[in-house]
Order: structure tokens, then sequence, then C-alpha cells
């Protein structure tokens, strides 16, 4: 395999272990939601008030209520390519403050041009094949002066496992992750303005490598990657793999390393789009005198 061809995502294949994981996510999802919960505080020194506020990649909807919380007066609505997780976060819902659910992909968005102010989106952009693309379409939706939160996973997560697959066979076993270097860069190809890009590492430590993969697993966040090995891991393989992981073990837990970027950017007040340059009606109202 070469290291620099990063495999493609099949779509298929993570929207249907999605699906299959939806009624069991919030079991095995602390990582999640330590990290949604880390977003969420630091919307408390951002000065943003938005009418309609987008939450990509929903999931069982966490995020999506905590998000209706703090933005009371908002529309808050909730995206996930999966349709059964999307009914969970409909489910846990109260009647009073039910959010509004599309399924749709990250990468196309069923919205319109300029129709919300926040995007906030939580681990869902390794999904995603064409980054700078899909930050596109994030500014494409964001109404000048709108906000986009989002976090992701880097190259060092899960390293463990991927290293102890790769002393084992050279097929990919653990799905590819983007550079934070990478992703401001692509944030900037995109158009979008005053990217910030940070970084921070996170373990989950576990008994013995299967309930590592159970949890991945059960999260639906085990390898969708197009090249993936197609037949059944034989029992050697995977007793290899977990006799490798073993070098990592400390104080008799195996660790599970995730590297999770933060960024944030604005649309900015002028857009061009087909060569055409928009500006909001309010900057003209505020620079062009009226006679």
């Amino acid at each position: 395999m070469n290291p620099d061809v990063v495999p493609l995502i099949d779509k298929r294949q993570a929207r249907l272990a999605f699906s299959r994981a939806a009624p069991y996510y919030d079991e095995v999802a602390e990582l999640q939601r330590e990290i949604a919960q880390r977003m969420l505080d630091r919307l408390e020194y951002i000065r943003h008030q938005p009418a309609r506020v987008l939450d990509v990649g929903a999931g069982t909807g966490d995020a999506t209520h905590a998000l209706i919380r703090k933005y009371s007066e908002a529309e808050v609505l909730a995206l996930d390519f999966a349709l059964p997780m999307l009914q969970q976060t409909r489910a846990r819902s109260p009647a009073s403050v039910l959010p509004v659910c599309l399924c749709g992909d990250a990468e196309q968005l069923p919205l319109a041009d300029s129709s919300v102010d926040m995007i906030f989106s939580n681990a869902t952009l390794q999904w995603c094949n064409d980054l700078p693309g899909t930050f596109r379409e994030f500014l494409r939706v964001l109404r000048p002066n709108g906000m986009l939160l989002f976090s992701t996973f880097g190259p060092d997560t899960l390293m463990e496992l991927r290293d102890s697959w790769a002393s084992v066979d050279g097929s990919t076993h653990v799905s590819p992750f983007v550079d934070m270097h990478n992703i401001g860069d692509a944030m900037l190809q995109a158009g979008l303005a005053e990217p910030v890009v940070d970084v921070d590492r996170l373990q989950v430590t576990y008994d013995d490598v299967p309930s590592l993969m159970r949890d991945l697993k059960t999260l639906g966040a085990h390898n969708a990657t197009q090249d993936r090995h197609r037949g059944l891991t034989g029992k050697g393989h995977l007793r290899a793999m977990c006799d490798a992981y073993e070098q990592y073990r400390k104080d008799g837990r195996l660790p599970a390393s995730y590297e999770v970027i933060y960024g944030h950017a604005w649309a900015p007040q002028q857009q061009t789009r087909d060569g055409e340059t928009h500006v909001p009606v309010d900057v003209l109202r505020h620079s062009v005198p009226i006679k």
C-alpha cells in the first residue's frame, strides 16, 4: 500500500455501520460526548448569537439537545447520513423542543445557500472523502459572518491498533485521518475566513484488544475504507495482532490513543460563487449612501 495515497471511505458501508450502531451507540460514546462538551465549552468564549444552527453528523442528538438548550431562541437542525441515528435523536427529544432532522451527507448538504448562522460538527469530517469540497459546502450554506466549529480525528488516532495490524499484514484495518495542517489548508482553500486549528490528545484504556474492537463496532466506527479486506480475518492474524498490541500495555491496561483536532472559522462578509461576488444587503446599507 502506498503511504502517500489516502484510502477513500466507502460511504455506503459507513452509513450501514452507523445505522446498525444507532440503538447501542450511546452505551459506548463517552469519548464523543467528552469532545462535544469541550466544543460546547469553547462556545462560551465566542460572541455569536445564531438564529439557525446546523449540527452536522448529529448522531443520536446529544450535542443537538445541548445546542437547543444553549440557543433557546434559535432553530436547531440535526443532520446525519444514517436515518436510524436521527430516529434516536427524535425519540430522545421532548415534544416541545423537537429539532428539525435532515437525513443527508455532509459533502452534499440539503440546504439552500446562506441559510444557517452556525455549523457545529463533532467527530464527523473523518467520514468525508473531499475535505476542501466539504468546507466549500459548509461555506455555501453559511450566512455572511456565520461560524463553523468542528472536531475530527488526526493521524495518531488508534495508532496502536494501526501499528499492531501493520506488523501482521499490509491491508488497511483502520480508517484514514487527515493531518491538522492539511485541514487548515483545506479551510483556506475553501475560502473560510480566520481559520484556527488546534489539537488535543486523549486516551481510552482497555483490559484487552477484543474490548476495544467491540467498542469500535458498537460505535459504527470500524474500518470502512474502499480497499479494506472484504473477507473474514483469520484467527491466526487476529491473534498475532493482539500479541503485537501487548507491547503498549501499561499498568495492566492497553491504551487507545485519539488525536482530536478542533477547528473554527467564519464565513466572510463577501463570498464569491460561480464567478459572482455576493455581499449581504446589511453591509451595503451601511457602506453605500442613500440619496
